[in-house]
């Protein structure tokens, strides 16, 4: 336990949970010894409890030993969470989720002038204003240094306004946690091709070292980044099939790589779906 963090069960439950969200937000992590998800969460609550110094109080209450408490609140399922204030539940979720949706729970029970800033960030950017945006987010992270979902929004917008190796600082920058989140990953991928297009040379130049050699792999693959880059990913992926086609050994299987990657920068779109099968039919 700390200061911040208390193990809770029926004898102090009223003390700590309902009395105490009379004064600060209260989180109630119901978890269980055997539970694999939440050895993955209840570190992190444990975490940011620390972290944001008594802005909030983690009760943690293990379900297997206090089921009249779980019951009383409808858990279901665990790591279930509650937050209470007022005495009352204002916000939940269930299951282990990333450290930045963590926050974004925190944020909507304790709400931090650093989020607030980033809400109007948000709010600028969506207005066409991305440089304006850009400045607040970087009073947003002198406020609160460790948001990581600050820095993200941050690269993100970085990456829109073209800087795209201080997007890529600043995604470097982020936990290993953070960067398996859906929009880091994209984030990522596009990083990869923006860059590599730079550095590729014009289209014109690479399609005619192609047709003077088909089996320049290197022109090929400069070209495919090239496509992915500037917004043609099904040009791009015929070029990385290609590539299979021709030598799919060729410098650590680069191409299949690359294709993974595109995936990545594409989830969602019909078009993963379809070049899945033609690279499996490339690939076989």
């Amino acid at each position: 336990m700390t200061q911040f963090a208390f193990d809770v069960d029926s004898s102090n439950f009223q003390q700590i949970v309902i009395d105490g969200s009379h004064q600060v937000p209260v989180v109630v992590d119901f978890w269980a010894p055997w539970c694999g998800p939440c050895k993955v969460l209840k570190p992190i609550l444990e975490k940011l409890a620390e972290e944001y110094q008594g802005q909030f109080i983690l009760a943690k209450v293990n379900s297997d030993e206090n089921q009249e408490l779980a019951a009383q609140f409808g858990v279901r399922g665990i790591p279930s969470v509650k937050a209470l204030y007022g005495g009352a539940i204002v916000d939940e979720f269930s299951g282990a989720i990333p450290e930045g949706e963590v926050r974004e729970f925190l944020a909507r029970i304790i709400p931090s002038p650093a989020e607030e800033l980033r809400l109007k960030a948000a709010e600028l950017k969506a207005q066409g204003d991305a440089a304006q945006a850009l400045q607040m987010l970087a009073e947003a992270s002198k406020l609160d240094a460790g948001n990581e979902q600050v820095r993200l929004d941050a690269a993100e917008t970085l990456f829109e306004l073209g800087e795209l190796d201080e997007a890529k600082r600043l995604l470097d920058s982020l936990s290993p946690l953070t960067k398996l989140e859906d929009r880091a990953v994209q984030l990522a991928a596009k990083l990869d091709f923006a860059l590599s297009g730079q550095t590729g040379g014009d289209e014109a130049g690479l399609r005619d070292k192609i047709e003077a050699d088909p089996k320049d792999m290197a022109s090929r693959l400069q070209l495919a980044n090239l496509l992915v880059a500037t917004g043609r990913p099904a040009e791009g992926m015929d070029q990385l099939l290609a590539m299979i086609a021709l030598d799919r050994a060729w410098n650590d299987e680069t191409a299949r790589k690359t294709m993974l990657t595109v995936f990545n920068l594409l989830a969602g779109n019909p078009l993963v779906a379809e070049y899945r099968r033609k690279l499996a039919s490339a690939l076989n």
